[in-house]
């Protein structure tokens, strides 16, 4: 693909927490459209790059390109403008809202966001829960708060950390559904997944990462061929 097409170029990527030193010279590319996975075991770096493409380590070094800006000096509420939506681990819900409340609390930063009905076409278990303070929500319904949460901004780049973990399997599959939706719709998504199962079928290229580092990348029509390495680096 042409270099124009890239949304994130991120070259020789450090990063920091106080004095730990998490990410030891990253490389990786995402192109327009693409629904890319960060595989890896817990505490493989995974979730810290992600952080670090918006900023929220203690320091960071390298070159981060989003959108053709370099933004490895910036602080993340400019990062965060280009066109960044960001679903935590931890779903950052906050209890004192309502459904509703929670999903018109994030500013607008880009043009072509999703409106309210939207969001509720897509989750129509939001739209039945509308008036329910955040945390009375069960998982299920909290992540998918925590995803529409950040359609409705704008963002155009969607980086998704763990959001099957924990989940049913019927809740799973609609996160699925969501996933080749907003595919569809041309969103540009990068996935830290546990659940290789989940991620699979939904991405187009993976990246596995060990000890700060990546040490394997490839397509999903290598897939078949990767599983003996696969099985290596997280026992799946």
């Amino acid at each position: 693909m042409a270099e124009a097409s890239e949304v994130l170029h991120i070259s020789g990527l450090h990063a920091w927490y106080g004095e730990s030193h998490i990410l030891h010279g990253v490389d990786l590319t995402v192109q327009a459209g693409e629904v890319v996975t960060l595989l890896g075991r817990n505490g493989a770096g995974r979730t810290t790059t992600v952080k670090s493409v918006l900023g929220l380590v203690g320091k960071r070094s390298g070159s981060v390109k989003i959108f053709g800006h370099e933004t490895v000096d910036w602080p993340p509420h400019l990062i965060a403008r280009l066109g960044l939506g960001y679903c935590p681990e931890e779903r950052g819900i906050f209890s004192a809202l309502s459904c509703e409340e929670n999903l018109l609390l994030p500013p607008v930063i880009g043009a072509g966001g999703m409106g309210l009905d939207e969001i509720y076409e897509m989750f129509p278990n939001l739209y039945e829960r509308r008036t329910s303070p955040g945390t009375r929500l069960s998982g299920g319904e909290q992540q998918m708060l925590a995803v529409g949460r950040i359609l409705r901004t704008g963002a155009k780049l969607l980086m998704l950390d763990e959001i099957s973990e924990g989940l049913a399997p019927v809740i799973v599959q609609a996160l699925a559904r969501m996933i080749k939706s907003l595919k569809a719709k041309g969103y540009t998504i990068i996935m830290v997944e546990q659940n290789f199962r989940f991620a699979a079928p939904l991405a187009d290229r993976f990246y596995v990462m060990e000890h700060g580092r990546i040490v394997e990348g490839f397509s999903s029509h290598e897939l078949k061929e990767k599983m003996p390495m696969l099985h290596e680096y997280l026992g799946v």
